[in-house]
């Protein structure tokens, strides 16, 4: 474990919801640790897998997803989308070799700021205990 490493982690945060968590906690001054790169998408059940892989394969520590809470989603379903994606996404990065940890989906609706920041500053350490993200290569 190395103390003064420092993750990056991309955040794929819905329009409506999340993003908006985000920017009220930036805008009431919530302690967060500086590691997010944030990503605006309008739905969470728009962010394709790939994104998450290519994600990693370009060098993020941790991939984290956020939408409205279930049955609150703007698009009816798109965040049932994301939860069922996420499920799946979780086993093919288990068998890609990403640890449990580096890949997260979080609901937080736009009156939980509090909730951005506490998930963001856990995230953070959590990776930080786990180190850098290596890439697996195949042989061949």
């Amino acid at each position: 474990m190395t103390t003064d490493y420092e993750p990056k982690i991309i955040a794929f945060l819905c329009n409506w919801c999340s993003y908006v968590a985000a920017d009220a906690a930036g805008v009431s001054r919530f302690v967060q640790l500086p590691n997010v790169r944030v990503i605006r998408v309008f739905c969470s059940g728009m962010v394709d897998p790939g994104y998450v892989i290519k994600a990693f394969a370009e060098g993020a520590d941790a991939v984290l997803v956020a939408g409205c809470h279930p049955g609150d989603c703007h698009y009816i379903s798109g965040n049932i989308k994301a939860m069922r994606r996420a499920a799946l996404l979780d086993r093919l990065l288990t068998e890609m070799g990403v640890e449990k940890g580096r890949f997260r989906l979080e609901w937080i609706a736009a009156s939980e700021s509090p909730k951005y920041a506490e998930v963001i500053n856990e995230m953070t350490r959590s990776v930080q205990k786990l180190g850098p993200f290596r890439v697996q290569r195949c042989a061949g």
